[in-house]
């Protein structure tokens, strides 16, 4: 599923040997056919439903690699969020991925850049979406300063957060 819709992160991920960064800072994104069945109460997939994420990451993970997810949300949260707050055991952490959340009250004094954004090893990616949420594509930035700002970004912003574990959405 996420392969196919992000191309251009599927080919940083499988290269990827030292981290992949990531930090999610929309409340709602793309309603897929997936997510509409859950949002009408379907139950959550096991981790099996995830297996080409799993796959894709294990590269990564293997080399011992930096794997962090960073979700910046408002609360009390939409019910897109909840629904990636109960995937998240099955789809990221069972990937290797190390998983926080900052409520949006905690980031109100953090320099952020205005897209969400995959750091990967050099190669930074901005994931541009609509008013909507509907996926827009992906703009490569090979700017060193930029990718240096989105690190420092990152890094404050995970210093704030809360692991997956000890996080309740209010």
């Amino acid at each position: 599923m996420v392969v196919a819709v992000l191309p251009d992160l599927a080919v940083a991920l499988r290269s990827a040997r030292r981290r992949a960064l990531h930090i999610e800072m929309r409340d709602g994104y793309e309603i897929t056919k997936e997510i509409e069945a859950r949002l009408a109460g379907e139950p959550a997939p096991g981790p099996e439903a995830f297996a080409e994420w799993h796959d894709l990451l294990s590269p990564l993970v293997a080399a011992g690699g930096d794997l962090r997810r960073l979700r910046i949300v408002s609360e009390p949260i939409t019910d897109y969020v909840r629904f990636e707050y109960e995937d998240t055991p099955a789809a990221n952490l069972a990937a290797g991925e190390q998983v926080r959340w900052i409520p949006r009250d905690r980031a109100s004094d953090l320099r952020l850049p205005g897209n969400d954004f995959w750091l990967v090893d050099g190669t930074l990616l901005f994931n541009l979406a609509g008013g909507n949420g509907d996926w827009l594509g992906i703009q490569r930035n090979d700017d060193p300063d930029v990718l240096a700002f989105c690190l420092e970004s990152f890094e404050a912003a995970w210093s704030r957060g809360i692991d997956h574990a000890d996080y309740r959405p209010a």
